[in-house]
């Protein structure tokens, strides 16, 4: 951080000497001593040009010799071929004075006396010459700069030492991120990133941990079944005894089967990156269809009843994240339904919006929002609905994949209303 505050600091200082020193330079070359309000010296050439003009050429320099020793100044005559410079050459041809310096750093004012010679008078810049009290007030100048720049840094070197202590003990498997950084620092944003993608991690950690509790206990006891109806078919006394423990074999390798999709389909949408096959699709065929595919699927017991206005024919989304998410939906609103399930689809306000209703029990408020959690099952009346518990929790992250959100309510028909809601756009292209 030291390092960083003198580069900053001689960046700077340096950048000060630069504009400095090309102001000193642009003032001697388009202001000159005119510039400063400096006419003394204007005057006083004059005043020599016109008493020169009056004497033979042969006599100037002796003339000039004389002024020179009497006044103490620095004066001499040059041709005004020796003079270079156009805006030199300008500035005496209208009779100004101008000004030069030549490569030893002496500085001369120039004023011509006829159409071949050049009055020039060499004198001291001031402003040249330092004394004590300027290089103080100089030295204050900068002091003060680098006070300045402390200051601003140093908030900044605390928050950064502080983010940095923090990241430290994330790494070291500390799995929380505890960095106190204030909404004034000028990191704010930094930490707040840092933290969101601690906290994803952290999700992501006890999310893998759940899944691999859960398949390993949810798996446990299909097994078992599947060992037990082997066994039994190994034993069968006669070919309708075979045949039913078969059949019972087939049913718990479908539930191990589903299990494992469910648990895959999962993990994919818990990846850090999901590319999405994104298109315009049309939802008034959509939704019925699978509304439709879901009824007979849970029989006659639970009717259901699909509502879509009419305009939404080019829905942008991934479909096949969206029928997963309905899917799951609707399977468990028929689960905890008595008898009637109603799925609804609608777009207002820029938002799409999917809505399923059912007249089950309801969840209650405390457990709205655990219930998107993988692996979460809750208990209605004492008894724990069927499902893996990874049914809502697919439906929140395909979601979240696409802008959007899940939530849970009470609904009309007295049990639970889940409201999926995500941006509704254009079809780039």
């Amino acid at each position: 951080m030291a390092r960083n505050f003198f580069g900053l600091f001689l960046l700077i200082v340096l950048t000060l000497a630069a504009v400095s020193w090309g102001e000193d330079k642009l003032l001697q070359i388009y202001g000159g001593q005119d510039a400063a309000g400096d006419r003394s010296q204007a005057v006083a050439l004059d005043a020599l040009g016109a008493r020169l003009r009056e004497v033979p050429k042969d006599q100037r320099p002796a003339v000039l010799a004389g002024i020179e020793a009497t006044s103490g100044g620095k004066f001499e005559l040059f041709a005004k071929s020796d003079v270079a410079g156009r805006r030199i050459l300008d500035q005496l041809g209208r009779g100004s004075v101008a000004y030069m310096q030549d490569s030893a750093g002496r500085q001369w004012a120039l004023k011509a006396l006829d159409a071949d010679t050049v009055l020039a008078f060499e004198y001291a810049d001031p402003e040249s010459k330092r004394g004590p009290l300027e290089w103080a007030i100089t030295l204050g100048f900068y002091a003060a700069i680098a006070l300045v720049i402390m200051i601003w840094l140093w908030p900044l070197r605390r928050d950064l030492r502080a983010l940095e202590r923090a990241a430290a003990r994330y790494g070291d498997k500390n799995w929380s991120f505890d960095a106190h950084i204030t909404p004034r620092s000028q990191i704010f944003a930094l930490a707040q990133t840092f933290r969101k993608m601690a906290a994803r991690i952290d999700g992501l950690i006890a999310s893998h941990k759940d899944m691999s509790n859960a398949v390993s206990h949810e798996i446990r006891t299909p097994l078992a079944r599947l060992q037990f109806e082997i066994e039994s078919a190994e034993h069968a006394a006669d070919l309708d005894e075979m045949k039913a423990s078969l059949d019972n074999i087939k049913e718990d390798a479908r539930e191990i089967n589903e299990l494992l999709t469910a648990t895959l389909n999962y993990a994919i949408l818990e990846r850090a990156s999901v590319s999405l096959n994104i298109g315009a699709h049309d939802f008034t065929q959509f939704v019925p269809a699978v509304a439709d595919s879901v009824r007979r699927d849970v029989g006659p017991a639970i009717q259901m009843h699909a509502e879509v206005r009419p305009d939404t024919n080019r829905v942008v989304c991934d479909l096949h994240l969206m029928e997963s998410a309905l899917k799951n939906l609707l399977y468990n609103a028929a689960r905890h339904a008595k008898h009637d399930v109603r799925v609804a689809f609608d777009v207002k306000d820029g938002m799409n919006r999917l809505v399923v209703d059912d007249d089950g029990p309801g969840i209650p408020e405390s457990e709205r929002q655990r219930v998107f959690e993988s692996f979460v099952q809750l208990e209605a009346g004492g008894d724990k609905k069927g499902g893996l518990g990874l049914g809502l929790a697919i439906v929140k992250r395909a979601l979240e994949w696409h802008g959007g959100d899940v939530r849970v309510t009470q609904s009309p028909l007295g049990g639970a209303r889940f409201s999926a809601t995500w941006p509704a756009r254009a079809l780039a292209g």
